[in-house]
């Protein structure tokens, strides 16, 4: 960190007049288009204050008429009451009394902090600083003119400060956070101010916005009366035909870090911040006239800190607003710095003439400009070039107005950006274009793209603009796209996932998703607990799970740790027999070994990954596998240990066999009974059970159990596993497992040897695995006694789903759902099926590590679309003087004191009970005061999380649960807060409160009596 450190510029978002993005933004540029137009009617009424400017000879004599303005155009935001205060956790009532400004500053942050390839989540707590430039307040003028309407909410929606401290607030910002008001220049003093938080180290990221509304024709009667406004309503910089000023809304927000910062991270840069600087005027023809001498010694004094001359200067992006004295002042002091140059000219414009002085925003809209344009090494041209003023003598100042787009040369170009302050307040900035940086790629490697949001139809919109976005991307990004989603697209409730190896696979996948109109699944879930549920014998197939390790790095590790574990006891790789597809996996001395060593390296991965299990249960040989992640036995130990229990049973004859039969256990024994050979060898669920010993008895019950037409099917396996066949083993195994340490499971540890969970007193010792060889493996009722822990989500561990549908079949009907997952489903599966299962354990309320996924060199940012918020919620006022009627287009919401229809089921009673009142009227004052669609409230609702309630509306909610029910007394603010988790919550404590008395009786409009 140094005092001159260049600062990058990673992220940005804008709104402007024709322009709803970044994109549209630089389209419109490109093209030359026009963003003016005229007044909404939404503002006020253009016609009632309009006056022509007079005309002919004696015009410039002609009084001015007082109230009036020459204009009724300008260039305006479509949709400026649009907001999303669901998103950000506002209620509806707060979000009608503050001021729009602050609306559209709070999404385009969040959009501008996702465009750097950040997740906004991550920066909650960090020393971030917000800088705003501002310059108009008119809302506050709207709002607070009628005193009896005024709410505690009115307050914080309104003042320039709250521009800023709105957003530190919402994202949880701890740095700097402060309004900058120069007037013109404000939004890039506020570049300047940022700068310098960041070069002391201050802040770390910074975000800096520019933002001005018109709502009201206040500005533009003053710039008639002053003889500034153009009567087109369109800034003309630098033309024969300027004519004065033509207003302009827009918002912006720029990402800064220190470039080192943002290189280290690799971070994408669209362009550097070499220098800024800021001085006054002083004393000169006027407090509103602009200054020659201040504004050549500040571009002078920056372009020398910043390193550089007028040689080194591509373009200029001009203050121009298309005032005569402006545009003749400031070409002069641009001209003594630039006139001397060698080789061409310098190409000026302004974006002024492209939909007019955004005021506040201004500077910020030129920056933004000067961006985009060192980003795509193109400069834009100017509107009105065609019509050059030529008593400014540009040629002779070095000077050029670009009359189509300029191509920026290879290497490092400069730009600089000027913005003036009507008081006198000047701000300079000079820029480069980003350093070249090359990252290499993994060609071919597979992703899983995310995308989240707060609602169903919101997810169905991201999804689409996602996917459009993507079908313009080069195919080798596909797994750095789909990282940078896991990074920055994941933080929400309602969650897709889409795995793939290539582009058009994930745009289509993209596609499919957002056609599904049914719900995706629940916002909310219940803190998770996740229980592994190990595959046994049988699951073995050639190459198993080696999509695993080709696609996952860290799986590919872990395999590899095992492998050389396993390796001495083995005598071969169970790592090449697994990529070679060799069909040796079926013999038991390598199969066993072998899902061991797959189930392991595929727990192990989950875990590092954050899937951390809270119980675990293994089929068979999969106990092994759970035994180590529970920590009852060492890897090194359980290699041994598999290795030696395959060998051993491989030396057994090949003359038994295993039956799966549809009866239950009950009925199966007494079949068992006088059949020495014959044993139970696993439980596996209601009418799912097998039987194991000699293939000759096996043959003949199977038989005489088709004559009953009972359902019997021969399992392919080499031995009678689990059944007296396996007796000659046990000791021998019993002895190879006495040197290993007893140990109790540090995990809940469902023993299907037991059928329960091991109590604390009960060890995995050499007696345990040793009657392990012949025991029946009681799946169904140690998996029963695991779905009563009320676990959320079971993973099954190993190469096939197996154990998945026989959970499905014992998960109980009754109780919290319980998500199952298969880590790998089989033979079958694809070839990024880990991606797959990291997208699908999200899907259900899980937070995995992405980064265990891809290759370092694929953990790279790149940039995605930003969200896309709803925009049904509206508020507004007109801008008409106060004698004009207030326009019915306003759908702000009701305010507290309206009365809201019934709630849909907030006091709703089961079938036969009465109606609970004090629901009924919980729910109604938590509408009432919010704002919020009764429809929409329900017991579930969280008062903060979801319905935006703060320290405010919870007084508010406390003063009229006391108004109301006053047989309640007076109720303890810290009780209250305590109960105020979600609605069910606070009629609880209400109803807690009521059974200390009488309950008291309530009149139909909820009073207590």
């Amino acid at each position: 960190m140094s005092e001159r450190e260049p600062i990058a510029v990673v992220g940005l978002d804008c709104r402007f007049p024709g322009a709803r993005d970044a994109d549209e933004y630089w389209a419109l540029l490109m093209d030359g288009r026009d963003g003016t137009g005229r007044v909404p009617e939404q503002r006020w009424d253009a016609e009632r204050y309009h006056v022509a400017d007079p005309s002919g000879p004696d015009s410039a004599h002609t009084a001015r008429q007082p109230g009036r303005s020459n204009t009724v155009r300008g260039g305006f935001l479509h949709d400026a009451d649009a907001f999303d205060p669901a998103f950000f956790g506002i209620a509806p009532r707060e979000a009608a009394a503050m001021d729009p400004q602050q609306r559209l500053l709070l999404q385009c942050s969040w959009r501008a902090v996702e465009d750097a390839a950040t997740a906004p989540q991550d920066l909650a707590g960090t020393a971030t600083g917000v800088f705003v430039g501002v310059m108009a307040n008119e809302w506050a003028h709207l709002a607070l003119k009628d005193y009896d309407e005024i709410t505690a909410h009115h307050g914080s929606g309104n003042g320039y400060f709250m521009g800023a401290n709105r957003v530190s607030y919402h994202l949880d910002l701890k740095g700097p956070s402060l309004a900058v008001d120069t007037a013109c220049s404000s939004s890039l003093v506020a570049v300047h101010l940022a700068m310098n938080s960041l070069r002391w180290g201050e802040c770390d990221h910074a975000l800096v916005a520019g933002t001005n509304l018109i709502m009201t024709p206040v500005i533009n009667i003053f710039y008639t009366q002053a003889g500034l406004s153009a009567p087109d309503g369109r800034c003309k910089p630098f033309s024969a035909s300027a004519d004065g000023i033509g207003r302009a809304e827009g918002v912006a927000v720029l990402v800064l870090r220190r470039l080192s910062d943002a290189l280290a991270d690799r971070q994408p840069v669209y362009a550097v911040l070499k220098e800024t600087g800021s001085n006054q005027d002083g004393r000169s023809n006027g407090i509103t006239a602009p200054n020659r001498w201040a504004q050549e010694q500040l571009i002078g004094s920056v372009w020398q800190r910043a390193g550089i001359t007028a040689d080194d200067i591509a373009f200029v992006e001009a203050h121009g607003t298309g005032t005569l004295l402006g545009d003749f002042i400031e070409a002069q002091a641009l001209g003594r710095l630039t006139s001397g140059r060698s080789g061409g000219s310098v190409a000026l414009g302004s974006v002024k003439s492209n939909f007019g002085h955004a005021e506040g925003a201004a500077g910020i809209a030129g920056l933004i400009k000067t961006v985009l344009a060192l980003h795509h090494r193109t400069v834009p041209p100017s509107r009105f070039a065609h019509d050059e003023n030529t008593k400014l003598d540009l040629p002779g100042q070095r000077l050029s107005l670009l009359k189509s787009p300029l191509r920026l040369p290879s290497g490092t170009v400069h730009a600089a950006v000027s913005s003036f302050g009507m008081g006198g307040s000047n701000a300079h900035a000079v820029l480069a274009s980003a350093p070249r940086t090359v990252h290499r790629t993994q060609p071919g490697a597979p992703g899983v793209f995310t995308v989240s949001a707060r609602g169903a139809e919101r997810l169905r919109a991201n999804l689409l603009a996602q996917a459009d976005a993507l079908s313009r991307r080069p195919g080798d990004q596909l797994a750095q796209l789909c990282w940078t989603s896991n990074r920055v697209k994941s933080r929400l409730p309602q969650r897709v996932a889409v795995a793939a190896t290539d582009l058009p696979a994930l745009v289509a996948g993209l596609r499919e998703a957002a056609r599904r109109s049914d719900d995706p699944g629940p916002g909310r879930r219940p803190a998770p607990s996740v229980a592994f549920a190990f595959t046994g014998q049988g699951a073995q197939h050639p190459g198993m799970a080696a999509a695993w390790y080709r696609s996952c790095p860290a799986y590919a590790r872990h395999l590899d740790a095992l492998d050389e574990l396993l390796a001495p006891h083995t005598g071969r790789s169970v790592r090449d027999l697994l990529l070679e597809g060799d069909a040796d996996i079926h013999r038991p001395r390598l199969a066993q070994p072998a899902l061991f060593a797959v189930g392991y390296a595929m727990a192990a991965t989950l875990a590092e990954a954050g899937i951390k299990p809270s119980y675990v249960l293994g089929h068979s040989i999969g106990e092994f596998a759970a035994a180590c992640v529970a920590g009852a036995l060492d890897p090194a130990d359980a290699a041994r240990l598999v290795a030696r229990r395959g060998a051993l049973m491989e030396t057994l004859p090949e003359d038994g066999g295993m039956l799966a039969v549809s009866l239950d256990t009950a009925e199966v024994e007494p079949l068992l009974t006088g059949r020495q050979r014959l044993g139970l060898a696993a439980v596996n669920g209601p009418g799912r059970t097998v039987i194991a010993g000699d293939r000759g008895e096996l043959a003949a019950l199977a038989d005489q159990l088709t004559e009953r037409k009972v359902a019997v099917r021969p399992l392919a396996v080499s031995h009678a596993f689990h059944s007296p066949l396996m007796l000659p083993v046990v000791e021998e195994f019993r002895r190879v497992c006495a040197d290993v340490p007893r140990r109790r499971a540090d995990l809940p540890f469902f023993s299907t040897v037991h059928g329960r969970e091991l109590t604390g007193e009960e060890f995995l010792d050499a007696d345990y695995w040793a009657r392990q060889i012949t025991a029946p493996v009681r799946f169904a009722e140690a998996a029963r006694r695991l779905f009563a822990t009320g676990v959320t989500h079971v993973v099954e561990i190993g190469p096939a789903a197996v154990l998945t549908g026989l959970l499905a079949r014992l998960r109980p009907a009754d109780g919290s759902p319980v998500s199952l997952h298969a880590a790998h489903p089989g033979e079958h599966a694809p070839g990024h099926r880990p991606q797959q299962l990291f997208g699908e354990l999200w899907c259900a309320g899980l937070t995995p590590d992405w980064d265990l996924l891809y290759a370092d060199s694929d953990r790279l940012p790149r940039r995605l679309p930003p969200y896309l918020f709803d925009a049904s919620f509206r508020a507004w006022r007109s801008g008409d003087g106060p004698d004009l009627p207030e326009p019915s287009a306003s759908h702000a919401p009701r305010s507290a004191d309206t009365e809201a229809p019934a709630p849909t089921d907030g006091g709703q009673s089961r079938a036969g009970e009465a109606p609970d009142p004090l629901a009924a009227l919980a729910h109604r004052l938590v509408c009432r005061i919010g704002g919020h669609d009764p429809g929409l409230v329900h017991d579930d609702s969280r008062l903060h999380e979801d319905l935006g309630f703060d320290s405010i509306q919870a007084v508010e909610l406390k003063t009229r649960i006391e108004r109301e029910l006053p047989l309640l007394g007076t109720l303890p603010v810290e009780e209250l807060l305590e109960s105020m988790r979600t609605v069910g919550d606070l009629v609880r404590y209400l109803r807690d409160r009521a059974l200390a008395d009488a309950t008291p009786t309530l009149t139909p409009e909820g009073t207590g009596r």
